[in-house]
């Protein structure tokens, strides 16, 4: 999508105001914004004055600068911003936002054009090898130094900040002191450039709430069509049950990061469900800080309107709760369509009965001793199977992403098909088939299920591209080498990650450091560490049960913006694997605990603290619920991620010096950059 308009300077200083306005409010009609805004017309005629005056005089100095472009109101598609103007050199582009009236400048405003600025660089393909300069332009400027980048070699300068009538004096100080950049396309092929933004997890729910589709998300080097793929085919598989009202379960596979969670999103919120006359679809995860973040995501972002928590929640739901409910009631459940996410890790029996005698413990009404021995995968599809006629049930499955006790994996899904459920038709990844390769391990039917229902495998059930770390497809690739303690391996892939920092340390104020100087814009940061690593309390870094307890903490730290303590970008509070399972940022520091440590003799030593001793982990499942943490851990940053791995304590027997050694060692073996 074009900017709303589009010229050359001189040709822009010759039209009047009421053209220009004109010009503007009629784009804007285009893209359905039927009424007029006063305010919105009030700016734009301050920074149709601030930029005329910028070009008369840039023109008035060199006359051939009447050949540059303006370019005013430019999209960011799917991220719902724009950038005010955009002023293209032959060898530079300028990103300018203005602040107009008496409106504050603010560190967020400058992270605000800072941020344009970066997602031209790492989207815009227009922009490749560009030098692109963020000015912040507001009525009366605190200052008006020009705040060059210490180092440009990442094409984007620091932020500078400009009163409107200075403008062009900086923008002339800059090309009388700055190096030539490659060659800008013209204006109109910039213009028109392929833009494909790669958004969080929370930028990209908050599109499809607004009535995007996924095939607006596309990934920057990665297949554009696979997510798009998956979504398409399970709608058909939607319309099938629904014509030949029959019951059909879905299992959907993926690395890490690919979009399992978006395309179980865009189901849960399709409009073209609606559009049919579908029951509505719920969303459900036992993931509780990621429905709560999510939710008070698209609550934020629909804050104009009094509904918006409400209507979130009745289509993004806890799934313990959701599930209790529907079995309570004789009736089926309203929707015919549920979305299970992180369906791998449904509790197991032995889980359900314990959580619901604490729950009667603690006086609540759960369902009755009868469904003590039954795990959620069988309740889920017991509430489901009510439904006389069709019901489609999709599962999320992420490969290693068992966590903690209880958690029953993929194979519970299978084993509860083939022995209560055969009438249900089975829609499948390969992967996790029998004949396939398996996830992680892990398979959904065994040779011993005889009683299996037939299955449709179908290559769109599975996700092999990775839409979190655009800047490296084959991090999840090289997590597994290093957790399967395969270092050359490890060490090759390493050499595929050019693009995505990562570096290691032994001191936490260094790691600190790195990410403060790499994050930018309104790109996050934050510290992540495993729960069970509780002497990183030792090195300053508390894994306090306050922040799992406190209500807020997990949307402040992952929403919240510079300046609050509460945001993970304070560096402050590190969250685990459980608030971050799901969600991401986009630099990240792991702070390696003793309960995961390397052994100078090969593999990995698991502990647990046991008083002042620490313990070994001898059970292989629970030695698997070890590994996964740091599975999670390792894949949640975006862009880079830096490895804080302590010293330890030769006289302190819970933080063993020699281990944590052989952990650094090993990681840089494993193509770990040191930081020195």
């Amino acid at each position: 999508m074009p900017a709303y308009y589009r010229a050359q300077l001189g040709d822009f200083v010759a039209r009047s105001d009421a053209e220009l306005l004109g010009h503007l409010a009629a784009a804007q009609g285009r893209e359905g914004h039927t009424s007029a805004f006063t305010s919105q017309t009030v700016a734009w005629q301050e920074q149709i004055t601030a930029l005329r005056r910028m070009a008369s005089h840039l023109i008035c100095k060199q006359p051939n600068r009447s050949a540059w472009y303006v370019l005013i109101e430019y999209p960011i598609p799917r991220r719902q911003k724009r950038i005010d103007a955009v002023l293209l050199h032959p060898s530079r582009i300028y990103c300018l936002e203005f602040k107009t009236g008496d409106q504050a400048v603010s560190r967020a405003a400058l992270n605000q054009v800072e941020d344009y600025a970066l997602d031209l660089r790492d989207f815009h393909a227009a922009s490749l090898g560009c030098q692109i300069v963020p000015v912040l332009v507001v009525n009366q400027a605190r200052t008006t130094a020009v705040l060059q980048s210490s180092a440009t070699s990442d094409l984007v300068w620091r932020p500078v900040m400009s009163s409107y009538d200075d403008l062009a004096v900086h923008i002339e100080h800059i090309e009388s002191s700055a190096e030539g950049g490659s060659a800008c396309p013209s204006a109109e092929s910039w213009d028109s450039s392929s833009y494909r933004p790669v958004p969080t997890i929370l930028e990209a729910a908050e599109a499809l709430y607004a009535g995007h589709d996924v095939r607006d998300i596309a990934s920057a080097g990665a297949d554009p069509g696979n997510l798009t793929r998956t979504s398409e085919f399970l709608f058909q598989i939607v319309e099938r049950a629904r014509r030949n009202n029959e019951k059909v379960i879905c299992i959907v596979t993926g690395v890490p990061g690919a979009g399992k969670t978006l395309a179980g999103l865009n189901l849960a919120h399709n409009p073209a469900i609606r559009s049919a006359g579908l029951p509505s679809a719920v969303f459900l995860s036992g993931n509780g800080p990621l429905v709560r973040v999510v939710s008070a995501a698209l609550a934020t972002s629909s804050q104009a309107r009094s509904d918006a928590r409400r209507e979130v929640g009745t289509f993004i739901q806890n799934v313990h709760t959701y599930i209790r409910d529907a079995l309570r009631s004789p009736s089926p459940p309203h929707e015919h369509i549920v979305i299970f996410d992180e369906a791998q890790r449904a509790w197991d029996a032995t889980q359900v009965s314990r959580k619901f005698r604490q729950l009667r413990q603690r006086g609540f009404d759960v369902l009755g001793a009868s469904f003590d021995s039954i795990s959620e995968s069988e309740m889920m599809l017991r509430v489901m199977d009510k439904h006389e006629g069709w019901a489609v049930l999709v599962a999320l499955v992420g490969g290693g992403q068992e966590i903690n006790d209880g958690e029953a994996g993929l194979e519970e899904w299978g084993r509860t098909l083939a022995a209560s459920f055969p009438h249900w038709k089975v829609a499948a990844s390969p992967v996790v088939l029998p004949s396939g390769p398996g996830l992680s391990g892990h398979r959904l039917f065994h040779s011993d299920h005889g009683d299996a229902p037939a299955v449709e495998s179908a290559d769109a059930l599975h996700l092999s591209a990775s839409v979190r770390s655009y800047r490296a497809e084959s991090l999840a690739a090289w997590v597994d080498a290093v957790l399967a303690g395969d270092g050359n391996t490890a060490r090759t892939e390493a050499q595929r990650l050019s693009s995505y920092p990562l570096v290691i340390t032994r001191s936490l104020d260094a790691a600190k450091e790195w990410l403060h100087s790499h994050r930018r814009g309104e790109r996050r940061a934050g510290l992540l560490a495993s729960a069970n690593a509780l002497r990183l309390r030792a090195e300053g870094i508390e894994l306090s049960p306050g922040f799992r307890g406190n209500k807020g903490q997990y949307e402040n730290w992952f929403l919240n913006a510079d300046g609050d303590f509460r945001s993970s970008n304070q560096l402050e509070v590190a969250a685990s694997q459980f608030e971050c399972q799901g969600l991401e940022i986009d630099w990240s520091c792991l702070c390696w605990g003793e309960d995961f440590l390397w052994q100078s003799s090969g593999g990995w030593c698991y502990s647990r603290l046991n008083g002042e001793k620490r313990g070994r982990v001898p059970r292989e499942i629970k030695q698997r619920y070890w590994r996964n943490t740091y599975r999670v851990l390792l894949t949640r940053a975006r862009e880079g991620m830096v490895l804080f791995v302590p010293h330890g304590d030769e006289s302190d027997p819970t933080r063993p010096t020699a281990l944590f050694d052989a952990t650094a060692r090993y990681l840089e073996a494993c193509g770990v950059q040191s930081l020195g």
